[in-house]
């Protein structure tokens, strides 16, 4: 038995030997397990503990709070994308086969940067689900929402550690830019009443977030049609692309059923981050914050 798991251990550590060294001294990135336990006890928390703890309690009221970190998140994947821009997307890249820089080079240390900054928005936003958790709101804790909160972190911390940047790095510029939108409209949401006349656009909230699989999956996919692309890390290109079009049918099938069914939906209800999320209702003409 020892001698398996030392040779278990072995093939660990032959593997991380591929890593991106560039990397390694970024908080959350010298080895999976500190992010997987983060990862395992947010799933935890959410399933289990959370609402053990609230289960006699009265849900918080984080009104100024979900203000204030929504347009965070806002500022936060603004700056994202301006980086993925900045240093790559505008600067060099040609949109189609684009291969990790592994240099040193400025813009290159720029992209291992941004990529990370990205990695960890997705930690922050783990808070999501647990503000959810506080203020009582579990009917909006599928599992969809769970899954996608969970596994995306998780999958990538291994792109960003062993690839940061090059065409593997498109969809989270685009999903970036899509949150801008996304915890904007929360924010909106989140700030009362006042700010209930300019949340018409639900409704193409879910069109933006079917556009964005759209281009994530169309930009991937030309690596299947390029014979001579030298991207290092094809396995990053089918997990991208396997992404983008489950998503796309999920969305798809939200889409359907909302909009051209009219089938009815909770009010105030709308989809993001892979999850339907309830953010305010309109009742008798007042509106009221969830």
């Amino acid at each position: 038995m020892e001698a398996i798991l030392s040779e278990w251990v072995q093939k660990y550590h032959d593997f991380m030997k591929g890593a991106d060294p560039r990397i390694y001294d970024y908080p959350l990135m010298q080895s999976p397990f500190l992010p997987g336990a983060i990862l395992l006890g947010y799933v935890y928390f959410v399933l289990s503990l959370g609402p053990r703890i609230m289960a006699n309690r009265k849900p918080f009221d984080l009104k100024p709070l979900m203000v204030v970190y929504n347009f965070s998140l806002v500022a936060l994947s603004a700056y994202i994308v301006y980086e993925f821009l900045m240093s790559g997307w505008l600067t060099g890249y040609t949109w189609r086969c684009d291969p990790v820089d592994v240099s040193d080079k400025p813009m290159a240390l720029r992209m291992v940067q941004v990529a990370w900054l990205f990695l960890f928005s997705k930690f922050i936003e783990l808070l999501d689900t647990v503000f959810f958790v506080v203020r009582k709101k579990n009917s909006q804790i599928t599992f969809l929402h769970i899954i996608h909160h969970s596994v995306l972190p998780w999958s990538w911390w291994w792109g960003v550690k062993f690839g940061p940047g090059g065409m593997g790095s498109f969809h989270a510029m685009i999903n970036s830019l899509v949150h801008v939108i996304m915890y904007f409209y929360y924010g909106l949401s989140a700030a009362g009443p006042r700010f209930q006349k300019y949340l018409w656009w639900k409704k193409h909230m879910t069109a933006i977030q079917l556009i964005q699989f759209v281009l994530v999956s169309i930009h991937i996919s030309q690596y299947y049609f390029m014979p001579s692309c030298d991207y290092q890390f094809p396995i990053f290109i089918h997990l991208i692309w396997i992404y983008g079009t489950v998503f796309f049918i999920l969305f798809s099938n939200f889409w359907y059923q909302a909009y051209t069914k009219g089938r009815r939906l909770p009010k105030g209800s709308t989809v993001a981050n892979g999850a339907l999320h309830r953010n305010g209702k309109a009742k008798n003409g007042k509106y009221k914050e969830n």
